[in-house]
Order: structure tokens, then C-alpha cells, then sequence
């Protein structure tokens, strides 16, 4: 697991997709610090290591990263997504807003 302190390349998401899931980089996003924690088994693991680093709970978002796709590079698709009292009941992202922004953010820490 790893917090980006440097935009992560594509090839870099490849080894670490290669090792776990074969095509696939579990991603949390923090928002509101514009953070993006990578590689665990569960997005669970990487919100628990935000949360411990002092991220809010409402700030975090989970996501997945297809380092062999250009159009459907970010998947917005995880448990810790489903906040029903936050308005978000699906494992999606509902908000456009907080869509656009984990995509920026995204953007931000990895390379094309």
C-alpha cells in the first residue's frame, strides 16, 4: 500500500495490477487533501491508512485504476462508497461533482 508522493506512471500500475489483480489497481481518493492511496486487497485498507494519516471519513472515495484502458481507465465501483446517510447509495460515485474531482485528482498522481 502507498499514499502518491510522485505522479505514478502507467508501467508502475502494471506491475502493481500484475501482482494483485492481473488488470486492476485498487484506488482510494481523498478529495478534499487530493490524495490517492494505491495497492491493497481491499479498498477498505487503503481508507483505514487515510483515515490513519488524517483523512475525514466523507472525503474518501474508492475507485479502481485499469492501467491497460485509456477510456475506462478509473472505475468508480466499491463497498466503501455506500453512504446512505451521506445521500450516496450505490457502490458508485451518485455526485457528478465528486466524480470530476476524483478524476482531477487521479490526474494529478498518475502519468498518461
Amino acid at each position: 500500500m502507498l499514499i502518491c508522493e510522485y505522479p505514478v506512471s502507467r508501467n508502475e500500475l502494471r506491475q502493481m495490477a500484475l501482482a494483485g489483480f492481473g488488470d486492476m489497481v485498487k484506488g482510494v481518493v481523498d478529495v478534499d487533501q487530493e490524495l490517492l492511496a494505491l495497492d491493497a486487497d481491499l479498498h477498505a485498507d487503503l481508507e483505514a491508512l487515510l483515515l490513519y494519516k488524517g483523512s475525514a471519513q466523507n472525503s474518501l472515495w474508492g475507485i479502481n485504476l485499469y492501467p491497460d484502458e485509456d477510456e475506462d481507465f478509473v472505475e468508480f465501483d466499491s463497498l466503501i462508497n455506500i453512504r446512505p446517510m451521506s445521500g450516496n447509495r450505490s457502490r458508485g460515485v451518485d455526485d457528478p461533482k465528486i466524480r470530476e474531482k476524483i478524476l482531477e485528482v487521479v490526474a494529478k498522481w498518475t502519468e498518461p
